[in-house]
C-alpha cells in the first residue's frame, strides 16, 4: 500500500480543474519488504495520471526478484551505492546517479555485489510502446555540455533527454548551492512531474496562482512531492546544497530548452 501522503495544497482552496500537489515525507515511508521494495506512491493518490514511484532496497549479496511492469515504461535512479541491472539478457552496472530507461514490459532483476546497501528509485509512467534500453552515465553526462543546463546558483543535468525514445518520461538531476531559489516559477499545460529529494535540506511550494499559494515546508532526503498539471512549483536551498531527482511524464520537453526567459531568469511566472 502506499504511503498516507501529507497533502501540500488544500483542496478545498484549489479550482476544480488544477489537482493539489501531494508530499510523500521519506520518515513516513513503510520498511523495505523481503524483497528490499517499498513503494512510494502510485498515480491516483499523488493526483497524477501516468508517474509512480518506488525504491528498491538491497543489502550485501542481495538480488531482486525478476520486476517487470506489463504497462509502464521506467527509469531507474542510483541513489545510494551501485547494482548492477539485468535486462533481456544484458547487464548495466550503475554508479551513483546513474540512469537506466526500463521498456515497457521489459524483464530486469538488480543485484548489489558490494558490502554497502543499495536504494535504487524507480519512476514509472504509462506507456503504450516499447523503446530500447537506455543507459546514462553520471560520470560521463556530468561533464558533457549538451547534457548540462547552467542557471544561476544552479545545475540541471539532463541525464534521459528528448533524443532517447520514450512515450512520456524525461527526467534529470538538479543541484542547488546553498541559498538559492527557482526563478522564475514555471508551471506546465501538458506535463506533470514529481521532484524527489536526494541530499541536502530545503523548502518547496505547489501552489495554482499566488493567491492560492501554500507551501511545502522543510523538504529532507528522501522526499518526494508529486507536481500535478498547472501548479507552480518554485524549490529553495539553505545553509547547503540541495540536489533532487526531477521526473517527467507527459509532453517531452525541458522548460528551459522550451522557454530562453527562464534560462535568463527572467519574468516573474511562466507557463509552458
Amino acid at each position: 500500500m502506499a504511503v498516507p501522503p501529507s497533502t501540500v495544497v488544500d483542496p478545498i482552496h484549489k479550482s476544480d480543474s488544477v489537482k493539489s500537489g501531494v508530499l510523500f515525507k521519506y520518515a513516513e515511508v513503510k520498511p523495505a519488504d523481503q524483497n528490499g521494495f517499498r513503494e512510494r506512491f502510485t498515480a491516483a493518490p499523488a493526483n497524477l495520471n501516468w508517474l509512480s514511484c518506488a525504491e528498491y532496497e538491497l543489502t550485501e549479496g542481495a538480488t531482486s526478484n525478476t520486476l517487470a511492469h506489463a504497462a509502464d515504461e521506467s527509469l531507474l535512479f542510483m541513489w545510494k551505492g551501485s547494482v548492477s541491472v539485468t535486462v533481456n539478457d544484458q547487464t548495466y552496472t550503475l554508479a551513483p546517479y546513474d540512469t537506466l530507461y526500463i521498456p515497457k514490459g521489459a524483464a530486469y532483476q538488480i543485484s548489489n555485489s558490494s558490502a554497502d546497501t543499495a536504494k535504487v528509485i524507480r519512476c514509472s509512467a504509462t506507456a503504450d510502446n516499447v523503446h530500447p534500453v537506455h543507459y546514462s552515465s553520471f560520470a560521463e553526462y556530468s561533464k558533457r555540455e549538451d547534457r548540462i543546463r547552467k542557471l544561476s546558483g544552479k545545475d540541471v543535468f539532463m541525464m534521459f533527454d528528448v533524443p532517447e525514445a520514450a512515450d512520456k518520461l524525461i527526467a534529470g538531476y538538479t543541484f542547488f548551492q546553498a541559498h538559492q531559489r527557482s526563478w522564475p516559477p514555471h508551471n506546465h499545460t501538458d506535463q506533470e512531474e514529481t521532484y524527489i529529494f536526494i541530499k541536502g535540506h530545503g523548502a518547496m511550494e505547489v501552489y495554482e496562482s499566488p493567491e492560492k499559494m501554500c507551501f511545502v515546508t522543510s523538504v529532507n532526503e528522501g522526499d518526494a512531492v508529486t507536481i500535478p498539471m498547472m501548479n507552480y512549483h518554485p524549490v529553495f536551498s539553505q545553509e547547503s546544497p540541495l540536489e533532487f531527482i526531477w521526473c517527467i511524464a507527459g509532453a517531452r520537453y525541458w522548460v528551459g530548452d522550451k522557454n530562453k526567459d527562464f534560462m535568463a531568469g527572467k519574468g516573474d511566472q511562466i507557463t509552458t
